[in-house]
């Protein structure tokens, strides 16, 4: 029987490229139409049911809960220092109560986790949201801006504030744990009404990740093509970044959720579930 025709999201950083090289090189196959956004956007579309699965924030994740379910073993993650994900500012982070913090719309998971930093250290700024990736583009006033994804990886920040903070270098140094940034998700009801075939896109995943990790030489190479930037620094960064979710990891983003929550940041603590194989039944954590 011809599988049902699903629609997945794709993120449009380098971030995610090990993991769709199997899938941008053959292993796609007629049923399965990628949809390739920055994650805010990926957000909005499977909370709208305009895709059916794919990687979402992980705060966007813990928000919608009751409508996903993870895929497992799938993330954008890093343990220390993850490049991609900065705060760049003209004053420490904890003298920025008062002054103007910009967040760009395309990270619920980075926004959230920085709103809770400022809150565990009883910081108040002023936020806005607005476009920050263009350095020559900020708006005068603003005294910090969070940016994220290839944006943070080819922008001089440094040249134009005085501080440069690493978001994941700040939770390693909280928490000792590592970070999750990004998830993979189904939508349960889509989970429910077709099991066999979001199984079969989920091991397409795995084996195009498989074929990306094979293949990291090319990958790099692409990555350097597309933002300009020199084999040793995206080495570097493809070296940070892990697209598995682990048990740590998932201990990790729990600790997180439950920050999240504990600074009402969340209005409701997270039950984390997972798509299971077997007949698309979820399971809890």
């Amino acid at each position: 029987m011809e599988p049902v025709k699903l629609r997945m999201g794709r993120i449009s950083y380098i971030n995610a490229s090990p993991v769709y090289y199997g899938l941008d090189h053959g292993l796609a196959p007629p049923w399965l139409t990628l949809v390739t956004d920055v994650p805010a956007a990926l957000n909005r579309l499977i909370t709208r049911g305009r895709i059916d699965l794919g990687p979402i924030s992980a705060a966007h994740y813990a928000m919608n809960c009751r409508d996903l379910l993870l895929l497992p073993d799938l993330s954008i993650s890093c343990h220390g220092p993850v490049m991609s994900v900065l705060c760049a500012s003209d004053l420490p982070l904890d003298e920025l109560t008062g002054k103007t913090v910009m967040f760009s719309e395309e990270s619920a998971t980075a926004a959230a986790f920085l709103k809770m930093i400022f809150a565990r250290q009883k910081v108040y700024p002023d936020f806005k949201t607005g476009s920050v990736g263009d350095i020559n583009t900020i708006p005068a006033g603003v005294d910090a801006v969070l940016v994220i994804g290839d944006a943070a990886l080819t922008q001089p920040w440094l040249q134009r504030f005085s501080h440069c903070f690493d978001l994941g270098q700040i939770w390693y140094e909280m928490t000792g744990m590592p970070f999750v940034f990004a998830v993979w998700v189904v939508r349960r009801d889509v989970a429910a009404a077709c099991p066999e075939t979001v199984a079969r896109a989920l091991d397409l995943l795995k084996a195009s990740r498989k074929a990306g990790y094979s293949n990291l030489d090319e990958v790099i190479a692409a990555g350097m093509k597309k933002l300009n930037l020199s084999r040793s620094l995206v080495t570097q960064y493809y070296d940070r970044l892990y697209c598995d979710l682990d048990s740590a990891k998932i201990d990790a983003m729990a600790r997180f959720f439950e920050a999240l929550y504990q600074q009402k940041i969340l209005a409701s603590r997270v039950e984390i579930s997972f798509f299971k194989n077997s007949g698309g039944r979820d399971e809890r954590i």
